[in-house]
């Protein structure tokens, strides 16, 4: 469920017609609704309920410090992956006591200042990062809490680029070296293992896959505990799927359906990490038409945003919903966009960028549109922002928080002197 909808041939942010926020921030641009965020995060507290779950949500997702102060309000811990997103958690008023530490790559640098900041728990991806925990632990004269992330080896039946749960991914080991590092790790002074990680990845809409690693992973608490390791969390990550297209993925209480008994058998606490599902329907972009154009079979339909704003359908070959802000001869989007639909054309929705990779969609079916109109892309809160670029020296969109009928821009747009400024000072 999201806060966008069609009123009078109109979109509206929750109670804010996308058309004045367009005309007051210019576009290409990024709209949120705080609303919709809050929904999901308590679709989530309210599933997982019996558990007390910690959500941790997952920074790389949408960063923006203003989302990240409404989670924060909510009382939500973080997911980080790097000593940026810790110090975003921080000046948004999260407290570090709740932030787990992720990522296969952490710096000596981001595990000291994330030890000193003293961050709820590390997921540890290798035996070599454990030893770095360990070592500057000790230099610091402290014990940093750490959770071993085991790779179960199964499928999550999503995009190649966003699976990280067979055995061939970068993260996280498997059950049978996961099992001898932790033996090694009950004399290792610096840490201690108070919890097991398993993330098997995004975007995940059956619940057969967390069913299967759920069960490996209640099996390998046991070890562990019998191998004396005071194992108090299980930290399962995320990967909920979210609607990019119709009604494809489960709600969270299907999910919960296949976790909570198994974890309710273990006594651990819960902890997840979950993205996508809580901003991933709460954002869209925003873009205007700058012209239209026909070339042999093909109809493009020029706007201004680019893959350097949204690159996640060049990337993951991902499909949004894209229909105007205010639709003419068709009054709201279909439920199906892949059907036929009257009064329509097939377009390629591409950007200025220089490269063919340049499209928000190809051959979909939009009503008639002209220079000037707005286009309305959906379920880009998350991945959006966060990975868009100045690629072809353009500057990064804007971003808007809408709060009921008022809003305010939590991110203002770029300008070329941001992004020349770093450059002047080269002789």
């Amino acid at each position: 469920m999201d806060y966008f909808h069609y009123q009078d041939g109109r979109l509206f942010c929750e109670d804010v017609p996308v058309s004045e926020l367009a005309e007051r921030f210019g576009t290409p641009l990024w709209v949120y609704s705080k609303r919709t965020i809050l929904h999901h995060y308590h679709q989530l507290t309210t599933a997982f309920g019996e558990l007390s779950p910690l959500i941790c949500y997952s920074v790389k997702a949408n960063s923006n410090l203003g989302v990240l102060r409404v989670m924060a309000e909510a009382g939500s811990g973080f997911d980080v992956v790097s000593a940026g997103e810790l110090v975003r958690v921080l000046k948004a008023g999260g407290a570090a006591d709740k932030v787990v530490f992720a990522g296969v790559g952490k710096t000596d640098e981001e595990i000291r200042f994330a030890i000193e900041q003293g961050v709820m728990l590390f997921d540890v991806e290798s035996e070599a990062e454990l030893e770095r925990i360990a070592a500057i632990a000790r230099e610091l004269g402290r014990v940093a809490p750490v959770a071993l992330r085991a790779n179960p080896d199964v499928d999550p039946q999503t995009h190649r680029y966003i699976s990280t749960g067979k055995k061939e991914s970068k993260f996280g080991l498997d059950l049978e070296r996961a099992g001898r590092i932790a033996r090694d790790a009950r004399s290792m002074p610096g840490v201690r293992m108070i919890g097991l990680h398993m993330h098997i990845g995004s975007q995940i809409t059956q619940t057969d896959s967390h069913a299967d690693a759920v069960a490996k992973a209640v099996r390998f608490i046991g070890e562990l505990r019998a191998m004396g390791h005071p194992i108090d969390w299980f930290n399962f990550g995320g990967g909920f799927g979210i609607h990019y297209r119709k009604q494809e993925a489960p709600p969270a209480a299907e999910f919960a359906r296949v976790i909570v008994p198994e974890v309710r058998t273990t006594g651990c606490r819960l902890a997840l990490e979950p993205g996508r599902f809580i901003v991933g329907n709460a954002g869209i972009l925003v873009s205007r038409v700058i012209y239209t154009k026909v070339s042999g079979d093909k109809r493009f339909l020029i706007q201004d945003a680019a893959m350097n704003d949204l690159v996640r359908p060049t990337l993951y070959e991902a499909f949004h919903r894209i229909w105007p802000v205010e639709p003419t001869g068709v009054p709201a989007p279909p439920d199906d966009f892949e059907a036929g639909i009257p009064g329509t054309d097939a377009w390629d929705v591409v950007g200025p960028v220089c490269e063919s990779g340049d499209f928000l969609a190809k051959d979909r079916r939009l009503p008639a549109m002209n220079r000037g109109d707005l286009l309305a892309t959906f379920s880009a809160g998350a991945y959006g922002m966060v990975m868009s670029s100045n690629y072809n020296t353009r500057p990064r969109a804007a971003e808007v928080l809408v709060d009921g009928g008022t809003y305010r821009c939590v991110r203002r747009r770029e300008t070329l002197d941001d992004l020349l400024g770093p450059e002047l000072d080269v002789g």
